[in-house]
Order: C-alpha cells, then sequence, then structure tokens
C-alpha cells in the first residue's frame, strides 16, 4: 500500500472493465486509468471508488494491489456488481456500451467517513469526472469530499448519453478549479457556441469567465489539444504526424494524468501539455489504457523531475 501525503492526487469515480470485440477484457475507467498512471509516476494517488463481491472486484482488488497502489478507498458492494464497458470501433474511434446500477455508482460517503477518508484530500488535487455521478449515492459522497478540500478541484468531463444533465454537469464546472473537456462537449455545454460563429479559443475563453476556473483544456482529436488559463496562457500541443496507433481507448486519461501531475508540481503551462501530449501518443500504442511494463513508464518518466 502507498503512504498518503496531503498533497497526493485525490482520484474519485468509477472503476470498470472495458470488453473488447476480440474478446479481451481490459481493467479501466477514465478515474482508474488516471490514478493507474500517477501511481506509475510515483505520485501516491488516493483513489476512491466501490467494485462488487464478485470475480471482476477482486481482479481490480489483486491488480492495484500487484502496481503497489493504495486500495483503502476502494470500497465492496455486496447488492451491485463490479462496472464494465462493452466497446465497439466505428472507422477507429470507440463505441461504448456503459451498464448501469453498477458498484461504482454507489459510492458510500459513510463509508469514506468510517476509513477517515473524508479529510485527506488536503492541498492535493481532487480529480472526478461527471459518468460515476449518474447516481444520487455517488453525488453525496463526492460533496462530502469536496466540504473537506483544500486544494484545486479538477473536473474532467465525459459526456455518454444518456447519463448525464446539462445542468448538472454545469454546477460540477461551477465547483471546479480546472475542467478537461472535448471539443464537442464545449459546444454542447457552452451557450454562447449556439450562433456558431465563435471559434474554439473565444468559447473556450468565454467558458472560463462564466464558470470563473482557474484553466480550461480542451482536447481536438487528430488535431492535439489546447489549455487556457483565467490569466491569459494559453498552450497549443498536436500529435507526431507519424504516430503508431493501436487504439485510442485511454489516450484522453492518460494526457489528463500528466495534466494533474502537472498541476500538482506546478509544471509551466506549455511544458505539462507537451508531456500530456508525448505520453498520451505512447499510450495509444497500447491497447487498452493501462499499461503494466514499468519500464514503459520509466522510458516516459526519465525526461521529467518528479
Amino acid at each position: 500500500m502507498s503512504t498518503r501525503n496531503n498533497a497526493a492526487p485525490v482520484i474519485f469515480g468509477e472503476v470498470l472493465f472495458d470488453c473488447f470485440p476480440d474478446g479481451n477484457s481490459v481493467l479501466g475507467g477514465a478515474p482508474f486509468n488516471v490514478a493507474w498512471h500517477l501511481n506509475a509516476f510515483g505520485m501516491s494517488p488516493l483513489f476512491i471508488s466501490r467494485v462488487g463481491k464478485d470475480v471482476l472486484g477482486k481482479k481490480v482488488i489483486t491488480t492495484m494491489q500487484d502496481w503497489n497502489m493504495d486500495t483503502s478507498g476502494l470500497q465492496i458492494d455486496t447488492d451491485h456488481p463490479t462496472g464494465s464497458v462493452d466497446i465497439t470501433f466505428d472507422d477507429g474511434e470507440p463505441r461504448y456500451s456503459i451498464v448501469q446500477h453498477r458498484a461504482y455508482d454507489y459510492i458510500d460517503a459513510e463509508h469514506i467517513d468510517q476509513a477517515g477518508l473524508s479529510s485527506v484530500s488536503g492541498s492535493g488535487v481532487l480529480y472526478h469526472g461527471s459518468l460515476a455521478l449518474r447516481n444520487q449515492q455517488s453525488r453525496d459522497a463526492l460533496s462530502q469530499l469536496k466540504q473537506h478540500h483544500n486544494g484545486s478541484i479538477f473536473l474532467d468531463v465525459n459526456l455518454r448519453d444518456p447519463w448525464w444533465q446539462k445542468d448538472f454537469v454545469l454546477a460540477l464546472t461551477d465547483d471546479a478549479d480546472w475542467v478537461k473537456l472535448n471539443e464537442g462537449e464545449l459546444i454542447s455545454l457552452d451557450a454562447m457556441s449556439s450562433s456558431g460563429t465563435a471559434d474554439i479559443e473565444t468559447l473556450a475563453r468565454q467558458f472560463i469567465d462564466t464558470h470563473k476556473l482557474d484553466g480550461l483544456v480542451v482536447t481536438l482529436g487528430a488535431e492535439g489539444a489546447i489549455a487556457l488559463t483565467y490569466d491569459g496562457d494559453l498552450a497549443r500541443v498536436a500529435p507526431p504526424q507519424r504516430l503508431e496507433v493501436v487504439d485510442t481507448v485511454g489516450a484522453g486519461d492518460a494526457f489528463t494524468s500528466v495534466l494533474i501531475a502537472g498541476l500538482s508540481n506546478s509544471w509551466p503551462l506549455d511544458m505539462t501539455m507537451q508531456r500530456a501530449q508525448d505520453f498520451a501518443s505512447h499510450v495509444v500504442g497500447q491497447q487498452g489504457a493501462t499499461i503494466h511494463d514499468p519500464a514503459f513508464y520509466r522510458a516516459v518518466l526519465s525526461g521529467w523531475n518528479l
């Protein structure tokens, strides 16, 4: 088990199995993927989620232990199974069928209190997505964590129909300091985009002003990503022209994990974005979102000063 410290990232949300057309099942879920990478970066994140008392749940626990991840935030649910997602591909782009009433929908605030976790957020980054908040019980648990949190809140928007409501996601945005979303999600959430005349940078700045954010990251698919801050900083990155792609599942989570590392270590925005793009470009050369080879991470970290 990793040792927590006051500035370690706290990662809240779903853990599930991505089930591919060829029959392979890969452990994933955006928050889990982010926590996995951060742990490989040596940052000892606290991952708060919930799994079923089933074979897949045991596999989650064993895999986390083998990766030396802190399991103290992982709850066991005797009524709901571990999460799973069926993945298919359409012209190379992943399509997701997300099953409801999974264990991660029922993350329990009382369990967080009993485990003494509600006060550990400290000054580190608190990361969460939007998918795991489709159920009120998990919403209540996150709200409790936020009440005790003194550091930055990072919202990773993940709009999966029919599991989101615009007003609720916008309320999450108002609570956040940093937000990451893709171009389509920005347009879906930004009332100013209805005119269709503003470019992405203009929409992003309007979004920052409207929701009083410290920063916003907008991913642009094959064109890379753009990051803006309230103070006026701007950074753009793009993937290399020649890129070996096995699949794109988890690329965004890889990108996000480096954003969290950058915020946690006060890297300059340009450095953070370039490292995030480089890492995501490496991850798309693998199947699935988590890599189990420490050498993969050592090669990435060799140029970092963590």
